[in-house]
């Protein structure tokens, strides 16, 4: 009798385990990390289609409003730190809700505009430095299976697909490779943009594959981001697959396992 009761004790002890520990987990992510796959071009190099990472949701504060749970310790508490410049950073989109990643370019108050492919914050011409090209093979890429844009096509399937690469150096000093396709394309020449209060000013790295806060929201693209919208930083690429599937071990980039992102 009491071998029975002792493999119940034993059973439910283990369902109360797994329990909390699912509970745990739950917070943890909704708190402090969210999970995310890039499904698109738009951020090459520094992210490719088939990248995973964590986002900082703690980096940019943290609201009440968002806390699952009554008891939580951080409720009716705000905290608001700002994204540096530079920062890569997931956020809501100001219109369908769907999740971003880019680039913040533009702070409260800062004035954008892109003049014949060149990038000008507050008037001034941010320096770019020509660094080779970006190739990558001419097929088709993550999920969607959608072929990369290329700046010497037309190419072959299964033939080299090159971008000219620079590296852009921001106010501060922080640097980082931008992708160019073609000269002269829909987000090489924009209007100046003044970027209000609480908002901000995001570019994808690969200039010319990237629909982000050049293009207005009436016209399909992100606008201006407020603060609100923004979910957290990512700094580091946690797993990498070139194929369709996470599970097809052959295609797993090994050289971006644990890759800090700049």
């Amino acid at each position: 009798m009491s071998s029975a009761s002792e493999k119940k004790d034993g059973w439910w002890e283990t369902v109360k385990t797994v329990f909390w520990a699912l509970v745990i987990a739950g917070i943890f992510r909704t708190l402090f990390f969210q999970p995310f796959w890039i499904p698109s071009g738009s951020m090459k190099e520094t992210l490719l289609i088939g990248d995973f990472l964590f986002v900082n949701k703690m980096a940019y504060g943290y609201s009440r409003y968002s806390c699952p749970f009554a008891m939580c310790p951080f409720s009716g508490r705000v905290f608001a730190t700002e994204p540096e410049r530079g920062d890569i950073v997931v956020f809501r989109h100001p219109v369908t809700g769907a999740d971003f990643i880019k680039r913040v370019i533009g702070m409260p108050g800062d004035r954008v505009q892109m003049r014949d492919g060149i990038l000008h914050l507050n008037d001034q011409a941010l320096p770019q430095e020509p660094a080779g090209q970006f190739a990558e093979i001419y097929e088709r890429q993550g999920s969607v299976g959608q072929f990369p844009r290329c700046a010497n096509a037309p190419v072959g399937q299964g033939g080299t697909c090159l971008k000219d690469r620079y590296i852009e150096t921001l106010p501060g000093g922080r640097s980082f490779p931008v992708l160019n396709i073609e000269d002269g394309g829909f987000g090489d020449n924009t209007p100046a943009f003044t970027v209000p209060d609480g908002h901000f000013f995001f570019i994808g790295d690969n200039r010319d594959n990237s629909v982000d806060s050049r293009v207005p929201q009436n016209a399909g693209g992100v606008g201006m981001v407020p603060f609100d919208h923004l979910i957290g930083r990512a700094n580091m690429v946690m797993f990498s697959s070139a194929g369709r599937s996470m599970l097809a071990f052959w295609t797993w980039r090994s050289d971006r396992f644990f890759h800090r992102l700049q």
